[in-house]
């Protein structure tokens, strides 16, 4: 004998056991998501970089959390000026060849599925070969709203040096 069950009624009986929706929740415990290309690109400031790069925000910092993210693409021959990071800064290489150096350490090549951690105010510069472009997410966080601090210019002789 076959027992035939009313699927309105185990519909009903299963929405009841799942726990309140989002909208019953307050605003901080609800999930968000940003689609792709909803945030606009940004061309890095030519002050913090040398050549072009363009910075494709992930996310900003948000409260409790201070952590932000971003993928930056260089152009062949681009990279960032020298900088610190106030709690350090991970890089996960996504497409292309680059190099990255820290002060007083030699030029580094790095390439897709490399991650790199920059430990806090380490000063150091990041960016595609001359040949290549290369694209990284960068991850850090903040200090009293304040992830990076800027210094100078990487020169076209610290650029070509080890190559």
């Amino acid at each position: 004998m076959r027992t035939l069950v009313c699927v309105p009624a185990v519909a009903a009986s299963l929405m009841a056991s799942i726990p309140a929706q989002a909208a019953d929740l307050p605003q901080e415990q609800v999930m968000s998501i940003v689609r792709n290309g909803d945030q606009a690109s940004i061309m890095g400031a030519p002050q913090n970089f040398v050549g072009n790069a363009r910075i494709d925000p992930l996310f900003p910092a948000r409260a409790p959390s201070k952590m932000s993210a971003g993928a930056v693409t260089f152009q062949p021959g681009a990279r960032s000026a020298w900088h610190t990071h106030p709690l350090g800064q991970a890089l996960i290489v996504t497409a292309g060849t680059g190099w990255i150096q820290q002060v007083g350490g030699e030029k580094m090549l790095i390439k897709p599925g490399d991650v790199i951690w920059t430990p806090p105010g380490v000063k150091h510069w990041h960016g595609a070969t001359a040949t290549t472009g290369m694209t990284h997410i960068a991850i850090q966080e903040s200090v009293d709203g304040k992830n990076v601090e800027w210094l100078e210019p990487v020169s076209a002789a610290q650029y070509e040096a080890s190559r």
